[in-house]
Order: structure tokens, then C-alpha cells, then sequence
């Protein structure tokens, strides 16, 4: 067997293991209150009252009012918990009847109970239209941009790489994608695993004793300053002259996955680490434009060989070797899996987290301030350092338009509770288990091999072009917020008006689109200065600014593309308008606009004062 198909059988395998136990006190939390179910084409519409001190809910259902309640899973195949509702049920068979129950979450592991059943059936008949006013007269504050901060990437070293893939020269591409993203969508930082790898050659043992070398960092980190960004430091993994057990690793590259097997000689290195990089990048820079964050994932196997207790100890002593460089420095963790070890972090460490940091998928993002405030850390920071459609590396979801209006979802959620959400990742250009077989071969990748931007990239460069007040928005009709949910902002300098609309669920096995969840939206604007408008209307959906769309129609199951097929992906490489922009009159303030909806898909509605 390969090395790669070695890699991906363990990963895979131990993906769901946790690395054991880490306790923490129990929070009991009370059934949430006023559990309605809507029914509608095709869905359920869900809503309940909220709960203190809750992180999120855990929709459940039965076939009866006696159970047994089950959580509804929508197959995001991580955390089913959501952080608020309303929540979409797709997954019923319309006309059947299904009992719904709602349960309150302290954290992602400590779930209460359950609320008193209601019961719902979808139904087939027609759909009622979904009516979504924006008042331009509102002002609802800046408009939250979650997604600036952060970024995620394969390991940094991968940029500097001249080898290819599909035969593109990978550092270059992935090179190119950053830049991208900080061009196109306003992102700052990056975050990636192993900078400590042995491919850098930062520690190594001669005579039993400690050698540093930080020239393969300092390549790695001039690049990154070069595109216009700054690093969130991930220190991990465990050099091998370092390590407990060097034959404890992650992914195809070798990352080793052990505890040090001196925890002197793992503080002294991180506190070289650090005073080099304040060193050379200057200690303004680096205290106030850079973060470190210890480790990743250590609460699954596959990324962490030691103990709960020993991961602990880890964080606490790179986490005090960081602090002896410059107390203003920022560090924060757990950096763990499926929000996981949260409340064990904050009860265990130390030393205080200027950042609290965790990684989710299939979902929105849970609200960690109920967490915080549990431990008097009311305030602290919230970076969602990885989050993303599918924890599954290979999954065709990745492609497809529903993880774009998944992530529009969660970033709509986001706003306002935290103050980073990371998309993981920005390029495949990703080698973790296996470099990419095939141009569309499921990647995590908001951008392909090529340099193809994937829909997912079309949904922040929708949210990072609308203007910067928020306006309010209201909406009726089936799947009101739930089903279909929108955005509307206005720039007070020259009055365009901006609303993004999108229609997606949660549920994965609708992941190829629902004609029967398509909707008709009634969109109207109020509040508008009298006069004409140019109303401009892009659309990301499988007929438009879909380029895994345009391959599957030309590309035969091939793997790569030719030179001619190529230019044809590059010629759809855009983001598509509906219909042509035209001019349309405002009247009393009011201006109406109508469309179909697909399921899934996404439209960008402007109206320009002409």
C-alpha cells in the first residue's frame, strides 16, 4: 500500500477518536420554551424560545410523541448543534407527521432538556412566496466582516514549493490565492499547521544537545509579509529530535503528533521561536498583527498521542515561553475539534488566553460568549480558527453551490458574537492526505488547482462587496429566515443599496439541490430617495458562476482539463449577473424586485442612484 493510501486509512480511521478524557464540571441547562413547528413545502420551520448560559441547540425528532427522540442529523458529520434558531428540517418526507423536540447545549458535549414535543408534517402543495423587505432608512451599525480576519492554508512551506499538481506549479498557485484573498476579500491573517515540521529544520539534537535554525521560518514568513499578510502562528507539530515518540504522526507529509520528551527543552524552543520572530519582524509587528495559537485538534487521536493533562501542560508551557518574550504578545487555544475542551482550557490553564479558539463544520458556529462568561471571561476574543462545510477531505460537497450558501449562513450567525470565523482552506493546493488526483476532486479549497475560483469564493466576495451600514430586514412567507435568508446593507457616500439573498438548508443529502425547496422572493425596498435606479443582479447557482457546473458538462470524467477546456473554465470563471442591469424607478420611497430562488443559490441584488 501506498504512502498515501496509508495516510488517509489512519486519518480517517482515528478522525473521530477523542484522545481521551478531560473531565469538567457539569451545567445543567432547562428545556427551551415555546417549541413551534411551521410546516411548509418541503420543510419544517422550527423556532423556540432562547435559554441563559446555552452555547446552542440540539434539534431532535421522533416518529411518535413517545419517542424515542433522536438528534436530527443533517450530515455535517461534526457538531449537529446549532446556535440559534430558526432552523429548516429538510428531511422529512412531506405529509408524513414527525414530532420535533428542542434540548439547550451548555457546550458542545453537555446537552439538557428536552423541551415538550410539537408536531409537524411538510406538505408537496405549492409554495408560499418568501417576501424579504429592506428599509434603506435604517441603520442597524457597521456591518460585521467575520471573515477579514482569517484565513486557513496548507502548511506554509507548501507555498515555497516548485513541484506541480495537475501540472501548475503549487507554490506559485497557493501563493496567488492568499494574495487573492486578501485582494478580493479583505483577509489579513493566515493560519496553518507546522512551522515547528522537520521540513524547516527549525530543531534538531547534535551531541544530545539542542540546535536551532530559524532560516526555513524566515522564508516561510518574508513570503507571507510579502503577499500583504500576517501569520496567525500555529505552534505545532513536534520535531522529531524533540518528540516522546517520533513514530507518532498525522498526515502524508509526517507531522508528529507527541508530547515533548522534555518539557524543558520544549519551553526553551518556543521561547527562541518567538524572540527570533520579534527579532526580525520587529516586537510592534509582531505583539500587534501576529497571534499564536498551540497546537491543533489535540482532543482527537489522530493529531495528539499524549494525555488530556499532558496537552494541558503543553499549552501552559509554550503558552508562558511566549509570554517571557513580551507579555503583550497574544496566545489562545484550545484550537480544538468539533468546539471540544473549551471549558477544560479555560478551567485548567495557567495562564490567562488573550483569545479563545476552536474549530467546527456542518454548522454554524456555536456562541461561546455563555462559555466565557461561565468562567469569568466575559470579553475574551472568539476565533473560530477553522470552520468549513465538511470535515471530510475528498467530498464532493466542497464543490457544489450548497457549501456556498452554507457558509453564507454561517457567517449571517456569526456577525455581531465573534470576532473571527476562518474558512479552511483557501487553496487545494493541499496535501494533507495525498496531493489532488483530479481538478474537482472534492478539496477543501475555495480556489482550485488553476487558480478557478469554486462558489464558495463567489459567496465572501458577495458578502465583501456589500457596503458598509447594515440595513434592516424583515421576511415572510415559507422558509423565512430559515430556508431563505438575506442580508442588506447601504453606503451612506453615494446611497447604492445592496441585498444578498440566499435559499440553502443544512441537510447534506440535499446537497445536489431541491426543486421542491425553490422559492419565489417578493424582494422590496423601502425607504429609498425618490428616482431612478440601476438595478444590477448577480447569481451564483449550477447555471451561473459555477465553474465545477461548467466541468461536469464538458469535462467526460476526466481528470485534468485540456488547453481548450481550460480556456473555457477560465472564460466561466466570473460571477454571473441574472439578467443584464437596467434602469428601474423608485416611487415613494419604494422599489419592488422579483425572482425565482433556487435551491441552493445565492443573488446579489444592487440598486446604483443613477
Amino acid at each position: 500500500m501506498s504512502s498515501e493510501i496509508d495516510a488517509r486509512t489512519d486519518f480517517e480511521t482515528r478522525l473521530g477518536r477523542a484522545s481521551g478524557e478531560a473531565g469538567g464540571a457539569g451545567v445543567a441547562l432547562p428545556a427551551p420554551g415555546g417549541l413551534t413547528a411551521r410546516p411548509g413545502r418541503a420543510q419544517v420551520t422550527l423556532s423556540w424560545e432562547p435559554v441563559d448560559g446555552a452555547a446552542g441547540y440540539l434539534v431532535h425528532v421522533a416518529e411518535s410523541a413517545d419517542g424515542p427522540f433522536e438528534p436530527l442529523d443533517h450530515q455535517g458529520r461534526d457538531v449537529l448543534s446549532v446556535p440559534h434558531g430558526p432552523y429548516a428540517d429538510t428531511t422529512g418526507t412531506p405529509g408524513v407527521e414527525r414530532w420535533y423536540a428542542v434540548a439547550a447545549v451548555a457546550s458542545v458535549d453537555q446537552v439538557g432538556t428536552l423541551s415538550a414535543p410539537v408536531a409537524a408534517a411538510s406538505t408537496a402543495a405549492d409554495a408560499e412566496p418568501v417576501a424579504v423587505t429592506v428599509d434603506a432608512g435604517t441603520d442597524e451599525g457597521e456591518l460585521d466582516r467575520p471573515w477579514r480576519p482569517m484565513i486557513g492554508s496548507e502548511h506554509l512551506s507548501h507555498a515555497l514549493s516548485t513541484e506541480r499538481t495537475g501540472g501548475r506549479e503549487i507554490g506559485a498557485e497557493l501563493r496567488a490565492a492568499l494574495k487573492a484573498a486578501r485582494d478580493e476579500l479583505g483577509v489579513r491573517t493566515v493560519r496553518a499547521h507546522g512551522i515547528l515540521c522537520d521540513d524547516l529544520g527549525v530543531y534538531r539534537e547534535v551531541d544530545g544537545q539542542p540546535v536551532y535554525d530559524f532560516s526555513g521560518v524566515d522564508r516561510v514568513y518574508d513570503m507571507v509579509l510579502s503577499l500583504g499578510l500576517r501569520p496567525i502562528v500555529e505552534i505545532s507539530f513536534m520535531p522529531r529530535d524533540l518528540a516522546a515518540d517520533p513514530s507518532a504522526t498525522v498526515f502524508e507529509y509526517g507531522a508528529i503528533i507527541s508530547p515533548p520528551k522534555d518539557w524543558d527543552r520544549w519551553y526553551d524552543l518556543v521561547r527562541a521561536f518567538v524572540a527570533h520572530l520579534v527579532e526580525r519582524y520587529g516586537l510592534e509587528e509582531v505583539r500587534d498583527r501576529w497571534a499564536f495559537e498551540v497546537w491543533n485538534e489535540a482532543n482527537l487521536e489522530v493529531f495528539w498521542s499524549g494525555t488530556p493533562e499532558e496537552f494541558f501542560r503543553l499549552h501552559d508551557v509554550a503558552a508562558s515561553a511566549v509570554k517571557s518574550v513580551d507579555e503583550g504578545l497574544r496566545v489562545g487555544g484550545p484550537a480544538s475539534a468539533a468546539a471540544g475542551w473549551i471549558d477544560q482550557l479555560l478551567a485548567a490553564t495557567k495562564e490567562p488566553l488573550d483569545f479563545v479558539s476552536t474549530h467546527t463544520y456542518g454548522s454554524p458556529p456555536l456562541d461561546l460568549r455563555p462559555i466565557l462568561a461561565r468562567h469569568d471571561r466575559a470579553g475574551t476574543p472568539i476565533w473560530w480558527t477553522e470552520w468549513g462545510v465538511t470535515p471530510t477531505h475528498f467530498n464532493e460537497v466542497s464543490e457544489s453551490v450548497f457549501a456556498a450558501v452554507f457558509l453564507l449562513r454561517g457567517m449571517r450567525s456569526s456577525m455581531g458574537r465573534l470576532e473571527a470565523l476562518s474558512y479552511w482552506v483557501v487553496s487545494d493546493h493541499f496535501e494533507e492526505l495525498g496531493r489532488p488526483p483530479a481538478l474537482f476532486h472534492g478539496g477543501f479549497g475555495l480556489r482550485t488547482v488553476g487558480e478557478l475560483r469554486k462558489p464558495r469564493w463567489w459567496a465572501l466576495a458577495m458578502l465583501e462587496a456589500l457596503p458598509t451600514r447594515r440595513l434592516s430586514v424583515t421576511a415572510s412567507g415559507d422558509g423565512a429566515d430559515s430556508l431563505v435568508e438575506s442580508l442588506a446593507a447601504v453606503d451612506p457616500s453615494d446611497g447604492r443599496v445592496a441585498a444578498l439573498v440566499w435559499n440553502g438548508t443544512l441537510d447534506q443529502s440535499k446537497a445536489a439541490g431541491s426543486a421542491e425547496l425553490g422559492r419565489r422572493v417578493a424582494l422590496r425596498f423601502t425607504g429609498l430617495r425618490d428616482g431612478e435606479y440601476e438595478l444590477r443582479h448577480r447569481r451564483v447557482d449550477d447555471d451561473h458562476s459555477c465553474v465545477p457546473a461548467v466541468w461536469r458538462r464538458i469535462g467526460g470524467g476526466a481528470a485534468w482539463p485540456t488547453d481548450a477546456q481550460w480556456a473555457e473554465l477560465r472564460a466561466a470563471d466570473r460571477l454571473d449577473e441574472l439578467h443584464p442591469p437596467r434602469r428601474i424607478t423608485a416611487s415613494g420611497g419604494a422599489l419592488d424586485v422579483e425572482f425565482d430562488l433556487p435551491n441552493p443559490s445565492m443573488s446579489l441584488v444592487e440598486l446604483v442612484p443613477a
